[in-house]
């Protein structure tokens, strides 16, 4: 190519600015661009609100939950997420999320029943703020965490079997006799509490020896431990 010498354009590549259809899509053009910047300062003035509202979320054990909600606000706000009124520090257990252009969540990781409560988020920008909440229901298996001890005891003594047990929702408890649900009555009866359960034998006799179990069960699962009780 001769230097100052400008090359003809490819066939069909020029636009005629005299065509109507060229001048008609430029106005498109033009308006969307001012609709956009419209948008845009109508968003600068305004306090944040919600677009979507928080959600309750079911929370499973050793598995993450996700809090989420979209809010329009601009600038960029500045967010707080509190757990029963107590802030909570973004890091490893807690994550603060902010996916632009209008999703606020968090994400709350390796879930326990400590996670269970009510999560409130607060956000704020020069022009206002706005606060939302939802619940995390916890559920956990039903677990024997500490299962009862052997025991060798007396006749005539009272001998108790104590075991550890966990689950949410509170899952259903039982004891067995070499196998066989135990019938209780006034002198062998067992207790059902939040965190335990304990079998009491009264006047114990030759024949309360054997082998116990107990059991807990709920909908997410079962589970059961032994114990040797020896009536001497």
């Amino acid at each position: 190519m001769l230097k100052g010498v400008k090359a003809a354009p490819p066939p069909g590549c020029t636009i005629n600015i005299n065509d109507p259809q060229v001048q008609e899509a430029a106005i498109r053009i033009q308006a969307s661009y001012r609709g956009h910047r419209s948008r845009k300062e109508l968003r600068e003035k305004g306090p944040p609100r919600f677009l979507q509202e928080l959600k309750d979320v079911l929370l499973v054990e050793g598995s993450a939950a996700k809090l989420e909600c979209r809010v329009s606000a601009f600038p960029d706000p500045f967010i707080i997420w509190l757990k029963n009124g107590k802030e909570l520090k973004d890091g490893p257990k807690y994550r603060y999320v902010f996916e632009d252009p209008d999703v606020v969540a968090l994400v709350v990781r390796d879930g326990e029943l400590a996670d269970l409560g009510r999560y409130t988020v607060t956000i704020k920008n020069p022009f206002g703020q706005t606060s939302g909440s939802a619940c995390i229901t916890v559920e956990v298996p039903a677990k024997v965490s500490k299962g009862p001890d052997n025991v060798k005891g007396k006749r005539g003594t009272t001998v108790v079997l104590k075991a550890n047990i966990s689950g949410e929702p509170p899952p259903d408890v039982g004891w067995l006799k070499d196998g066989e649900d135990i019938e209780e009555d006034d002198r062998v009866f067992y207790d059902v509490g939040d965190t335990n359960t304990i079998l009491t034998i009264k006047n114990a006799r030759s024949s309360d020896s054997g082998k116990y179990e107990v059991f807990v069960e709920n909908n997410l699962g079962t589970d059961q431990s032994f114990a040797r009780v020896d009536i001497l």
